[in-house]
């Protein structure tokens, strides 16, 4: 038992038991093995060679924005070697280990990194970590409560200064077809953002907006207070736009890459692994191993542990899918305890 414990890397989330190890040596629900006699008996073996194990990825946070928002908060999980996840789906939380060796790469997902940027050392002490950083230059009708764009592209260059050319990708996503932003302003404000990170960034994902229900009611909401009409495009039309990204991003030494929307790939359109285990091996200058497990059809990312909650983004964004209510989110930051375990405790 030992012995086979040595190469265990680490248990799974929410199997953190001794009767996850029994059911993995022994295949009966309460039998755990407690001597190499008993693993004998049970008509296991030991091999020289390791079993693979699949490396933990940590994602803070496809469901809000963690370095612009809670860095205090992460920092201090960091520190603590955890973080409690609410499952938005129900059932019990669950633990996810922060400490070096267990967990072996971090993907930000962010508007903003300006916050956490002076503690990326830190972060960088307990594993690598690449940037998903969302620059799309939308108008405050769309977009109330992120940073100007001069002032993301400058920290993405920056990231790239420091960190090296793998460090961030550029997220130009959801793409959204309003009266404010036509296909023709599209071609433009990409070709604009594009020449801008031309040489910090190698890969630009895009996706066109997943019109969910609180997607369309949000937009519904930002159409009527600035007075623009939105529409969701043919697929033709999206993939004639997409034509014309990818030949813009060539021209900038990027590829361009599109976000769990497989249909609209080729055309020099890759699909897009977000959440990707070879770019953080080219961060770390190791490998990092991972299984594809993706969050949604269509979507090829690793597997990871995401440590954000829903509703407490208040960045305002009219087409978020995160977010049912900004006020909520605005309530919850004003009362979000950074000490706490969970990102998604309730404030007092």
């Amino acid at each position: 038992m030992i012995q086979y414990l040595h190469y265990i890397k680490r248990i799974p989330a929410g199997c953190e038991s001794l009767a996850y190890i029994g059911r993995r040596l022994g295949g009966r629900k309460n039998a755990i093995p407690t001597r190499l006699g008993a693993v004998a008996a049970a008509g296991l073996r030991f091999d020289a060679k390791p079993p693979i194990v699949v490396d933990m990825i940590v994602s803070a946070s496809y469901r809000t924005d963690i370095p612009a928002l809670y860095g205090d908060w992460f920092m201090g999980r960091l520190a603590a070697g955890f973080a409690r996840v609410a499952s938005p789906y129900g059932g019990s939380p669950y633990r996810v280990s922060l400490r070096p060796g267990e967990v072996d790469g971090f993907v930000f997902w962010t508007r903003n990194i300006g916050p956490l940027a002076a503690r990326l050392d830190d972060v960088a002490a307990v594993a690598p970590f690449v940037v998903q950083f969302t620059v799309t230059g939308y108008p405050r009708a769309l977009e109330p409560g992120v940073i100007d764009r001069g002032a993301a592209v400058d920290q993405i260059r920056a990231l790239a200064g420091r960190w090296g050319p793998h460090a961030a990708v550029w997220r130009c996503d959801p793409v959204v077809l309003t009266s404010l932003t036509p296909v023709a302003w599209h071609r433009r404000n990409f070709a604009r953002l594009a020449a801008a990170l031309a040489g910090s960034v190698d890969e630009v994902v895009v996706s066109f907006a997943q019109i969910y229900a609180k997607t369309r009611r949000n937009l519904d909401i930002a159409a009527r207070r600035h007075g623009f009409s939105w529409r969701d495009p043919a697929d033709e039309e999206k993939r004639a736009l997409l034509r014309d990204l990818a030949e813009i991003a060539g021209q900038c030494g990027m590829r361009l890459t599109i976000c769990s929307q497989p249909d609209y790939a080729g055309d020099g359109v890759m699909p897009a692994r977000c959440v990707d285990a070879g770019r953080l091996s080219a961060v770390a200058g190791r490998e990092v191993r991972a299984r594809v497990k993706g969050n949604r059809p269509g979507c090829l990312c690793h597997e990871s542990r995401d440590i954000g909650a829903y509703d407490t983004c208040p960045q305002g964004c009219a087409y978020c899918y995160a977010v049912s209510s900004r006020d909520r989110a605005k309530r919850f930051l004003a009362g979000h305890d950074p000490a706490a375990e969970s990102l998604g405790s309730t404030p007092a």
